[in-house]
């Protein structure tokens, strides 16, 4: 789980960078949020892993890491513009790479939820 999320971060870094690069998010301090929020994903990756508090947190990072490219993609998606301009290509690869790995450590912190109720009732 720790890799498969420690992944996701990365990758969603670079698509936070790509969008205040291409002028879609403003890049303004309102980015610390962001930085925030990635900081207690990674905490919860590293530092409480074996805890259900960890569990949780990558849960809902990797939630919003996979919820990303539904964000881009949905309506008319990165058609026109975006689909013209130079990097397009590492665009469009980090936002499905970001939705894999997001969906895969959200299903694996899931799976160490599940375990760690069985674990306790026996």
């Amino acid at each position: 789980m720790a890799v498969t999320s420690v992944i996701a971060i990365v990758l969603f870094t670079i698509h936070l960078t790509d969008d205040i690069v291409r002028g879609m998010s403003p890049g303004g301090l309102e980015n610390l949020i962001g930085v925030a929020i990635l900081v207690v994903w990674l905490y919860g990756t590293l530092v409480l892993a074996d805890r259900r508090s960890g569990h949780v947190i990558v849960l809902l990072g990797s939630l919003f890491g996979a919820a990303m490219p539904v964000i881009h993609l949905k309506g008319t998606g990165v058609g026109g513009a975006i689909a013209k301009s130079d990097g397009a290509f590492l665009f469009i690869w980090i936002l499905i790479a970001l939705g894999v790995t997001g969906t895969f450590a959200a299903i694996l912190s899931v799976r160490g939820l599940r375990n760690r109720q069985r674990d306790q009732s026996h």
